[in-house]
Order: C-alpha cells, then structure tokens, then sequence
C-alpha cells in the first residue's frame, strides 16, 4: 500500500512489510518522510494506525470470505451429491427428523444458449413448432426531427433506407421449464444446442 504526499511522494511503499513494533514504525516514518506535510496533521499517529487498522481488517476479509467459499463448496457438495446418494440408495425422496425438521431431495433444471449456438438453438426451436418461445424485439433509430418519420416506421423503414436491428431472445425460465418438460416426457432437446444440467438439491425445512 503506497500513501502519497501533496508533492506526490510516498509515505509507505507498496510491498513494505510492518517490522516489529509497526505502528510506532509507521507513526516514526510519517514524521521523518514528510515534516512539512506532518507539521498540517493534527495527529500524524492516528492516520497511521487507521492504515494499519485497514490493513489488518482487509487481511481478515479476504481470510474469512475464502473460509466462507470452501464453506459454501461443501455444502453444496452435501446438497446435491451426497445427501441425495443416500436418500436413493434408501429410495427416499422425503424425510423428517426428529426436531420436526423435513428434508427433500429435488430435480433442478438449468438450460441455457451459448451466443455462438443461437442460430441453431433458435431454428432447432422454430423446426420443431416452439418458435413461439422466442421473443422478437425490432428497433431503429432515427435523428432528430424525425418524429414523424418514427411513427410511420412500421411502412416506411426499408423503404426509406432505415435498417431494423432484431433481437431474439428467449426468457431463462421458460427455457428451463421446457427442458424440465422434455425430461419428464421423455423427449430430448439437442446438447450441441443448448447447455443442459440435471441434477439434485437437498432442501432442509426447519421447524418452528
């Protein structure tokens, strides 16, 4: 962490490590660095142990966010992998324990289009009469004092040298409800298409 002067010299170069006794350190090398600058501060010795204060707190926050992560990566490894293994292996898919809490194992859905397979995503879709998921969006931009113009676009557009820009897209969760429908009718929708995931989710409902 470098802390800069008015004439732009540093206070604390980037990279230094605290020795021992740092914020006397810290306090001692802001007076000797900068004297004209330290001669303003009121109390030189309280910026430089906030320094060290934001220091040590930046320090914590990245050690307790990457405890945090391998956390979540566990419990997302209890949700959909082992709890919903055993509940199989039982041929369970509900159970309730003995606080009253209730434990369910269900499917989930994901299904999305790559932007280098929409063309074929989107004609897969029109070839087999699910066009209607695709929402069309049709824009053009006119300049100024071309209002009336604009509300004659609908006839006017190519006519007049004008070239619509289309948007196609379709709505996530309608995509996943029809990949959810397809499995469950036993039909396919083509992965070279589309990126498709099944898999499991534990839900724990806590009693009151």
């Amino acid at each position: 962490m470098a802390i800069i002067n008015k004439s732009g010299k540093t206070y604390l170069e980037e990279n230094e490590k605290p020795v021992a006794n740092s914020s006397s350190a810290l306090q001692q090398m802001f007076i000797e660095d900068a004297p004209q600058q330290v001669n303003d501060i009121t109390n030189p010795e309280t910026l430089s142990s906030h320094v060290l204060e934001l220091q040590k707190l930046e320090d914590e926050i990245k050690q307790e966010e990457e405890k945090l992560s391998a956390k979540k990566a566990h419990a997302d490894k209890l949700s959909q992998q082992v709890i919903p293994e055993i509940m199989e292996s039982m041929n369970l898919k509900t159970m309730k324990l003995k606080d009253g809490s209730a434990i369910e194992v269900k499917e989930i859905y994901s299904a999305t289009i790559p932007l280098d397979k929409r063309d074929g995503a989107y004609n897969w879709l029109r070839n087999n009469d699910l066009g209607d998921l695709i929402k069309n969006e049709i824009t053009v931009s006119f300049g100024r004092n071309e209002d009336n113009k604009a509300r004659e676009y609908a006839n006017l557009a190519e006519s007049n040298g004008y070239q619509p820009q289309q948007k196609l897209k379709v709505e996530p969760m309608t995509l996943k409800a029809l990949y959810r429908e397809r499995v469950e009718k036993n039909l396919d929708l083509p992965s070279e298409h589309f990126n498709l995931f099944k898999g499991n989710k534990t839900k724990i409902t806590r009693s009151k």
